[in-house]
């Protein structure tokens, strides 16, 4: 857990339940808010992430909550249900967004219209906190979504210069990335689903991925360095041997420097690198 320390005692209360959520909430809310992110540490496996005492009251004392949703961090539902709050604002991306519950990938994060959506109900939810501040916001948002076009242009102009081009994962962490990037993911979704959901991949999906690297049939490796076992091991070390570059991909946003939107684009940056120089950007 992590937090924006400011001292003063009229700034916004806010909660991101993952730090790229927190991080845009700051960007946001900018002098404004008091800003903590739960999930923030991208060396850890998010999936294993239990709440603490001191999580729930700092969820508990906060006006302003943006989670995910799609079960990937229920205990934000459950921390709210028992420290009843009529006055807290509750961004749940996924109701945001309009997904059915049973929506397959979770990472709503890499899809480029999800944070323009949570910037704008952010705007409506501080001001409604902070009315006097209302303006304040809305030019926070108008700097957010150019900031914003930098990543989404330089996807458009990707898009057309590699679209097509083949890659395999190890689960669906970048999967809104790689299809708005028209990249083709070659790797079964099934066995992405087994992955993320920590069960064995079937056998025939294992062998389908085996022969991607084998046969050099992608220019590039997604692997998910927050989630990782002896199978993605496994694959890793096949890749290098096929002399596919690999390219690490995050769950938790990785915390040297960046804000949401740089994160963004130096993962599409990396992806170029590997595809056009066969570089490798393992981590970030």
């Amino acid at each position: 857990m992590s937090s924006t320390p400011t001292g003063t005692a009229d700034k916004i209360i806010a909660v991101g339940a993952e730090n790229e959520y927190a991080n845009v909430i700051s960007q946001i809310g900018g002098q404004y808010v008091e800003v903590t992110s739960i999930m923030s540490n991208p060396n850890t496996d998010p999936h294993t992430f239990e709440a603490s005492a001191n999580v729930a009251k700092t969820v508990q004392a906060a006006s302003l909550v943006v989670q995910n949703g799609i079960g990937y961090d229920d205990f934000m539902n459950k921390i709210e249900k028992a420290s009843p709050n009529a006055d807290r604002k509750v961004i749940d991306v996924q109701k945001l967004r309009g997904l059915p519950d049973n929506t397959p990938n979770p990472h709503l994060w890499y899809d480029p219209k999800t944070m323009p959506a949570v910037a704008k109900e952010l705007v409506g939810d501080l001001s409604a906190l902070q009315p006097a501040h209302a303006s304040y916001f809305h030019d926070q948002q108008t700097k957010f979504l150019a900031s914003m076009k930098t990543w989404t242009d330089a996807m458009e102009t990707f898009k057309k210069q590699y679209g097509g081009t083949g890659v395999a994962v190890t689960e669906p962490v970048a999967d809104y990335l790689i299809d708005a990037s028209g990249l083709d993911n070659k790797t079964p979704w099934s066995m992405q689903a087994a992955i993320m959901n920590d069960t064995d991949p079937a056998p025939q999906d294992i062998a389908t991925q085996d022969s991607l690297f084998k046969n050099k049939s992608v220019k590039v490796f997604l692997y998910n360095q927050q989630v990782t076992d002896d199978i993605t091991t496994k694959f890793l070390g096949q890749a290098h041997s096929a002399g596919v570059p690999v390219v690490g991909v995050y769950e938790t946003m990785p915390t040297d420097g960046y804000t949401y939107q740089s994160w963004m684009l130096a993962e599409l940056t990396a992806i170029k690198k590997a595809i056009a120089n066969g570089t490798s950007t393992e981590k970030l």
